[in-house]
């Protein structure tokens, strides 16, 4: 489910880069999401978004991390929002992107159950015996012969 997050960033990931990898340090992630570092640091302390570490402890923030920092203030600025219900929004988002996610695995099980059930009906089918044999309907007489043969 990742899509190309550069447009919306406005910076050109390196080729191998993906979406969700820690790159950029605070102060350019701060910049490129309009805010001051501080503010990011706060962010981090209260959970809203936190970025990865480096191996020295350091945080590194992805494109995805900047584009939730850009939402964030979007939400906070715009639509007056307080930084909890901020969170709870953003928890939220996440639970519906995983339920998603869990629907399209359901879906494709689904698909490969029904190809399997059809395999195997397909298979069973073919392992009929396709002799004829007489049949008389209920409520029907058939004459008796000697030798035990009706027919």
């Amino acid at each position: 489910m990742s899509r190309d997050l550069t447009g919306d960033l406005g910076v050109e990931l390196p080729p191998g880069v993906g979406t969700d990898t820690p790159v950029f340090v605070i102060s350019v992630a701060a910049t490129l999401a309009g805010m001051h570092p501080q503010t990011l640091r706060q962010y981090d302390r209260i959970g809203l978004v936190s970025p990865g570490r480096s191996s020295g402890r350091g945080r590194r923030y992805s494109a995805r991390d900047i584009l939730m920092l850009r939402e964030v203030a979007r939400l906070s600025q715009e639509e007056g929002i307080n930084l909890s219900g901020i969170k709870r929004i953003l928890e939220l988002e996440g639970q519906v992107d995983a339920l998603r996610a869990r629907i399209t695995e359901l879906f494709a099980e689904l698909e490969a159950t029904q190809a399997e059930t059809a395999r195997r009906e397909a298979q069973l089918h073919a392992s009929y015996r396709r002799e004829l044999v007489p049949f008389t309907p209920p409520g029907e007489i058939t004459p008796w012969r000697r030798g035990g043969s009706s027919r």
